[in-house]
């Protein structure tokens, strides 16, 4: 089998939460180009058929509307994909909140509300470990699978706030908010755990923790996070969403309970 065919995903069935983000987008054309059928999940449908339309004819899936943080409704969502493909191959636990209210979520950690920890929570670990088990239940009828699970470089080091002095978000002020330091590094554990456990049913489970990529923060953020990396920039999205596609491929079929650090070496030094 050549290296190229190694890492097709030709007609396997492929879940991407958080569909319609950065990461997300980038996954689903990724994975349509890589011959999977996609069922693409985010809370708006009419985007995610937006998306499949601009891929063009080559886009074989379908759009799912949930709200993560509704633990029927992600049973549902993927009952109704299990019912519409007959598998599940792949999950791409990607979906991430900042609650309601971006200006509470960017608070510091002595005003931060326990509301603000919650929502985010209920999306960013509680709707994984739901989206994960729902799709295992799947994956275990049939040949196994992959799950890699989108945590990120705070998730394994803690933040240098000397890079978001001057920084802001979309007119907020910014940091590394607790609960998303705190959420990552649970989901980076949460993949060892079910890599243990589900290895029996050929499910493997890994974690993937992309650095920074460009996306509304200020020049100020950008040239002190570059500063800080040695490969001196942001990451590109394409950068993540194949390392991504590596983990889910048949070349890394021995390869489980890892989480790869996709950050230009940041966590090198």
């Amino acid at each position: 089998m050549s290296a190229n065919n190694f890492l097709r995903l030709n007609q396997k069935v492929a879940v991407v939460t958080g569909a319609a983000g950065i990461i997300g987008k980038v996954l689903v054309r990724s994975l349509v180009e890589q011959g999977a059928l996609v069922a693409s999940i985010d809370l708006d449908r009419e985007i995610l058929q937006q998306h499949f339309d601009e891929i063009g004819a080559d886009a074989k899936g379908a759009a799912y509307d949930c709200d993560l943080s509704d633990p029927d409704a992600i049973v549902d969502t993927v009952a109704s994909i299990d019912k519409r493909f007959g598998r599940i191959d792949i999950l791409f636990n990607n979906a991430a909140s900042k609650g309601s209210d971006l200006a509470r979520f960017f608070a510091t950690p002595e005003a931060y509300s326990l509301q603000t920890w919650r929502e985010v929570m209920a999306v960013n670990l509680d709707a994984l470990f739901l989206m994960a088990r729902q799709c295992a239940e799947v994956m275990k009828r049939g040949d196994g699978g992959s799950i890699v699970q989108t945590a990120s470089i705070y998730g394994a080091i803690a933040p240098d706030n000397r890079i978001y002095q001057g920084s802001s978000y979309m007119g907020h002020e910014i940091y590394t908010p607790p609960v998303y330091a705190a959420s990552k590094g649970g989901v980076i554990a949460l993949s060892r755990y079910l890599a243990t456990i589900w290895a029996e049913y050929r499910i493997r489970v890994n974690s993937i923790s992309p650095g920074g990529i460009a996306s509304g923060q200020n020049d100020t953020f950008q040239t002190n996070y570059s500063s800080r990396v040695p490969l001196g920039r942001m990451a590109e999205t394409r950068e993540i969403v194949d390392a991504a596609l590596f983990l889910a491929s048949p070349a890394a079929s021995y390869i489980t309970g890892q989480n790869l650090m996709v950050d230009g070496g940041l966590s090198a030094w």
